[in-house]
């Protein structure tokens, strides 16, 4: 704080002291807890120390109206009072207003009430924060809890999973699917007999439904190198997986006529659009 600043303070101070009037005497509130007397001997005191203000304000002010003359020379006059008051009153230790024991009693008294009702205030405000904090900290315990029965509920799948997996090596999986592979054969050659058994029984070659009507009066032999339809839809179905780009089996006279008619007809199979002697079996896929 600079000397200009210093001395426009006290200039407040002191015309704030100056438009205060006098206080008069007061009756003693009853109900404070000390008697008359002391109210009395404090009221005194009071009084005593007002006038001295006053005293002292009507001297600034007499000097302010002397030192207008020289208004710069007195502003540096003040300043150095002021500093040197200023040092003074840090120096001097501060005593009390009264020293009667009654009015030192009643103002502890009233002192420790208002910092009792200042220590329920702030009694009651920690009471509603920790209420408030209990039921924040049981929300995060519910929450941990769950957190932990997950984390605990993972834990187990992951041993379990590692469990399973080192169970299954490379050569049990090599395993398990050589035996997929030999069931699907097996299935696979049962289905072929089953066919063949159906040809063999419902499409026999022509020698044979002659042998089986015993017709005696045939002049024409049937060959006897004709080749079954079994045999027809095998050569068919290997040259469709063997060489998928060319899928065709060219038609000789080992071919029974009647069955190609039937395989066409159908929609077994099918001819080549420029070789009407070549076949080929359709895609059922």
């Amino acid at each position: 704080m600079d000397a200009d600043e210093l001395l426009c303070n006290a200039k407040a101070l002191a015309r704030q002291v100056a438009e205060c009037p006098a206080v008069p005497p007061r009756q003693a509130p009853m109900g404070r807890g000390c008697s008359e007397a002391a109210w009395a001997q404090l009221l005194d005191e009071c009084e005593e120390q007002f006038n001295q203000l006053q005293q002292l304000q009507n001297e600034i002010t007499m000097t302010e109206t002397d030192a207008l003359s020289n208004p710069r020379d007195e502003a540096m006059n003040r300043v150095g009072a002021v500093a040197a008051e200023l040092k003074q009153w840090k120096e001097t230790e501060p005593k009390l207003l009264s020293t009667n024991s009654e009015v030192l009693l009643a103002v502890g008294k009233e002192e420790l009430l208002r910092l009792n009702t200042e220590l329920d205030m702030v009694l009651s405000c920690s009471q509603a924060k920790r209420s408030k904090l209990k039921d924040v900290l049981k929300s995060e315990q519910k929450w941990l809890e769950e957190k932990r029965e997950v984390l605990k509920a993972a834990s187990e799948q992951v041993t379990v999973l590692q469990q399973e997996n080192d169970r299954l090596s490379e050569t049990s999986v090599l395993q398990e699917m050589k035996k997929k592979i030999q069931k699907v054969k097996d299935y696979q050659d049962s289905l072929l007999d089953t066919l063949s058994d159906i040809l063999e029984e419902h499409f026999p070659l022509p020698h044979q439904q002659e042998n089986t009507k015993k017709k005696k009066n045939s002049s024409v032999e049937p060959r006897v190198d004709l080749i079954s339809l079994h045999n027809i839809l095998e050569l068919l179905m290997n040259k469709t997986v063997e060489t998928p780009h060319e899928p065709y089996v060219v038609i000789d006279e080992t071919f029974w006529p009647p069955y190609i008619e039937m395989l066409l007809r159908y929609g077994i199979a099918s001819r080549h659009p420029d070789d009407c002697f070549r076949i080929r079996l359709e895609a059922f896929y």
